[in-house]
């Protein structure tokens, strides 16, 4: 008997875990999710897909040194700030060039040009957070 499909959910408010073996599990956010995933209290070896509505910009820096992260643009304008060995790169995404590969290890934040929102595909191990000040 072939599995039922399962009920439709928001990414804004549901993640998923894309696991290795293919398979995609839904996880339920609340507004504890992410102080237990910095605090090592939840799991995710794999990788995590998330959307986000972006209105301001990101107050800290934050790097994925288990992976590279993806980050696709599906309304607004934003410019995300890499941190390189050459100094900071802005790179602007649009609807003209709405993707971007930020690698392994690398530093970034963005600064919001246009509300929107963005789908993060990201590791889900490691991620860590640190201060920006203007």
């Amino acid at each position: 008997m072939a599995n039922s499909a399962p009920p439709s959910f928001d990414l804004f408010g549901t993640y998923l875990h894309l696991k290795d073996g293919g398979e995609a599990a839904p996880v339920e956010v609340s507004e504890r999710f992410w102080p237990e995933l910095m605090a090592g209290e939840r799991r995710y070896d794999d990788r995590l897909m998330m959307a986000f509505r972006v209105a301001e910009d990101m107050l800290h820096w934050e790097v994925h040194p288990a992976g590279e992260e993806v980050i696709y643009l599906l309304s607004g304008a934003v410019d995300f700030i890499l941190e390189t060995e050459a100094g900071e790169r802005t790179v602007a995404l649009s609807a003209d060039s709405p993707c971007l590969l930020v690698p392994k290890g690398v530093w970034h934040r963005f600064t919001v040009r246009e509300p929107g929102a963005l789908l993060f595909i990201t590791p889900g191990e490691g991620t860590e957070h640190r201060a920006f000040s203007r």
